[in-house]
């Protein structure tokens, strides 16, 4: 099977609030087949949109959409296996930390010990356990770079990666040299893209490279005009789709869309079309 194309709900936010049926009607409407969950999991009633997870699936079936991913926070080990359940009654064959902050490199190697401990629980239940970047994981500790401490001190076998090529670019860094890096480890890939419009694109040039960034930092960043939809910026995205190809390991490549001044599902369906294009290239 080749790179196909996926869509993160949480692009669809609003509208998924509102009514989750009829936003799973226009999304399939568009054209998306593969969908990755946003859960919200703060508290034990675990749902769907408030759709139990076997309500949600029977939804999704019906309109040909296929759940291959979810977002979701783990509150402590004590929340994985209900969350684990969940996913696997839902359909969910992975689990991905969505969001980490780090303050030191003892916390970070701290970190990693819980992503360890989360994926091989995961393993147990049959489920592919995974971390995903935004810019703070390019930040330096001692010298040595937090995603390169991840790497080094997370078991190849239990923990993978879902790189963010936008949020690799703010961070300073290469999404293909990333990719390459990665490696297997490395088979989910989330894009959006960058307006040319923005002046300040490595985000430590406007924090600092040794600031503390935290999720104040981040809701910081969350402005439409430093977003824009796939295929309408500066970003390579046809270069990494490339080397996703190149490398073969590649499943889904996800739209996402953290911010926009359009609507909702125009944004995705801007998308929708220049990532098919790009992928039929």
């Amino acid at each position: 099977m080749g790179l196909e194309l996926g869509l993160q709900l949480y692009s669809v936010r609003q509208a998924y609030k509102h009514d989750v049926t009829a936003t799973l009607e226009r999304v399939a409407e568009i054209g998306y087949k593969n969908l990755e969950l946003a859960l919200q999991n703060r508290d034990a009633n675990l749902n769907a949109g408030g759709l139990s997870a076997s309500e949600f699936r029977k939804r999704m079936e019906r309109l040909g959409l296929k759940t291959v991913s979810c977002h979701a926070m783990v509150h402590g080990e004590d929340s994985l296996p209900p969350l684990l359940d969940f996913l696997t009654e839902v359909g969910s064959p992975t689990l991905i930390i969505p969001i980490a902050f780090f303050e030191s490199r003892r916390q970070t190697l701290e970190y990693c010990d819980k992503l360890n401990r989360y994926g091989e629980a995961a393993r147990k239940k049959g489920i592919d356990f995974y971390y995903h970047n935004h810019f703070q994981e390019f930040q330096r500790f001692e010298g040595e770079m937090i995603m390169d401490t991840m790497l080094a001190h997370t078991d190849p076998s239990l923990v993978k990666f879902e790189l963010d090529t936008y949020w690799t670019v703010r961070g300073g860094e290469d999404p293909l040299q990333w990719l390459d890096k990665l490696g297997e480890r490395c088979d989910l890939v989330h894009q959006k893209d960058l307006p040319a419009s923005v002046s300040a694109v490595n985000y430590f040039d406007v924090y600092g490279k040794d600031s503390r960034i935290t999720l104040d930092t981040l809701y910081q960043t969350q402005d439409p005009a430093q977003f824009t939809e796939s295929g309408e910026g500066v970003l390579d995205i046809g270069a990494y789709i490339g080397k996703l190809r190149s490398l073969g390991h590649a499943k889904t490549i996800f739209v996402e869309q953290d911010m926009t001044s359009r609507d909702e599902f125009e944004s995705v369906s801007i998308s929708y079309r220049n990532m098919t294009k790009l992928l039929g290239e």
